[in-house]
């Protein structure tokens, strides 16, 4: 595991050699040992294979910034060993690894679980703003809020031990892998996509989970034509450390009657799946018995054309990306009769032609930027555009280099404004909620 390349991922197997494969992924600042817990019973049925993020748990710190590498990796990491098809279960973002197995890989998964995630994980903002906050500070903020956002209070308070090993967890992180794991959930949305997720699908939730909750397991089950949902009470988003009888009996129970066959390519067919899970679904004594439901699926969406791209819809994602949802939907909302084609100029040629060109990357763009706003003394666009280089990758340090290199050059009066409206930037944006 220490001569992890960069396109694997670290990994461990446990049970019998001859049995079926069942894949368990991590959420975002856990360690494989988020399934402890899991293991003993699914080993009776299952060789299990769990893997770490980069960064975590002492992986070799080579960031994925996309859901996609992440997949991609844990395929290479599959190969080495010939495992072709498995059944696959994910908490949070190792959901999102496995929603994009089923659209991207559907001969390789064979049954699908998905624990505390969402087609699309809160807003773009939030994510990067996270970034932010770990860039400028470390993950000493992120660690410390940690179980307030994994666990229920009265679960964090009658485990001391659990949560400070949650503490202790996120901690020992590697910070650029999960600055880079958060731009892979800021990036990812496959809310109009679930419609092509083709094997069976367990949504388990946690009734208490503040981050990705039953309303967004509610989508999932929505949209993904062969789905059930499953929402155990007590628990919040780590579910599996808070009540882990009740998903391991989950679990047990999809996996079992749940495992679709491989595809036949001699006969082109596909066997019949088995039997879905019954509507109610039962935990082990003494858990709470979790909540079960069916829902109807949406239809599939229109096909789109094959026409060159846009730079509009270029523009409009670049722009979202890099100075924030909020600030984007703030300016088209303020658009009228008057402002509105300036508001399209601006977003097809400045963001769809311009940042999105391949030259240069975006924490170089800041930096130009930064220096022309200071050498024309605009004042408001230097605010948002200082909060653009934050999340863009630059560093508080490294916009105060721009700003002195622009002070030579642009002068120091245009130097000396520009410092008093990024210092407030920063301030507000690199400052850990309370």
């Amino acid at each position: 595991m220490s001569e992890t390349p960069p396109n694997t991922l670290q990994y461990r197997f446990d049970g019998p050699e001859g049995a079926p494969v069942l894949i368990l992924g991590p959420s975002l600042g856990t360690t494989w040992h988020m399934w402890d817990r899991q293991v003993p019973e699914l080993v009776k049925q299952w060789r299990i294979f769990r893997f770490d993020l980069p960064g975590h748990g002492g992986a070799p710190a080579y960031p994925a910034g996309s859901v996609r590498d992440l997949t991609d990796r844990l395929l290479a990491t599959l190969d080495q060993f010939g495992v072709q098809r498995f059944g696959y279960a994910g908490c949070a973002l190792g959901g999102a690894v496995g929603i994009e197995l089923a659209l991207r890989h559907p001969e390789r998964l064979a049954s699908l679980a998905l624990i505390a995630a969402s087609p699309r994980f809160g807003t773009a903002d939030e994510f990067r703003q996270r970034g932010v906050i770990v860039r400028t500070n470390g993950l000493d903020p992120i660690a410390r809020t940690s179980p307030e956002r994994w666990f229920t209070s009265g679960f964090a308070a009658a485990q001391p031990a659990i949560t400070e090993w949650a503490v202790q967890m996120v901690r020992t992180t590697d910070p650029g892998c999960y600055i880079a794991a958060c731009e892979a959930l800021a990036a990812f949305d496959v809310r109009a996509d679930l419609a092509r997720v083709g094997v069976p699908t367990l949504v388990l939730v946690g009734s208490d989970d503040q981050v990705t909750g039953p309303a967004e397991a509610r989508t999932l089950v929505a949209g993904i034509p062969d789905a059930r949902l499953a929402v155990v009470p007590g628990a919040s988003h780590l579910v599996p450390v808070e009540q882990p009888a009740a998903v391991t009996d989950l679990l047990v129970r999809h996996f079992s009657t749940a495992w679709q066959p491989a595809f036949d390519s001699a006969t082109g067919q596909t066997a019949i799946p088995a039997t879905p899970l019954q509507p109610v679904l039962t935990a082990a004594p003494p858990q709470p018995v979790p909540i079960a439901e069916i829902a109807p699926a949406a239809p599939a969406p229109a096909p789109q054309s094959g026409t060159r791209p846009d730079p509009y819809d270029a523009g409009i994602k670049v722009r979202r990306e890099v100075l924030g949802d909020a600030h984007v939907d703030r300016a088209l909302a303020q658009a009228d009769e008057f402002s509105g084609d300036f508001q399209e100029f601006i977003t097809r040629y400045a963001w769809g032609e311009i940042w999105d060109r391949p030259g240069l990357d975006r924490r170089s763009r800041s930096c130009v930027t930064l220096t022309a706003l200071v050498a024309g003394g605009h004042l408001d666009e230097l605010a948002f555009h200082t909060r653009a280089a934050l999340r863009n990758g630059l560093t508080p340090s490294e916009i105060k280099e721009v700003l002195l290199q622009a002070a030579v050059y642009c002068g120091v009066p245009a130097a000396n404004s520009a410092f008093k409206v990024a210092q407030q930037v920063i301030r507000e944006e690199t400052t850990p909620a309370e």
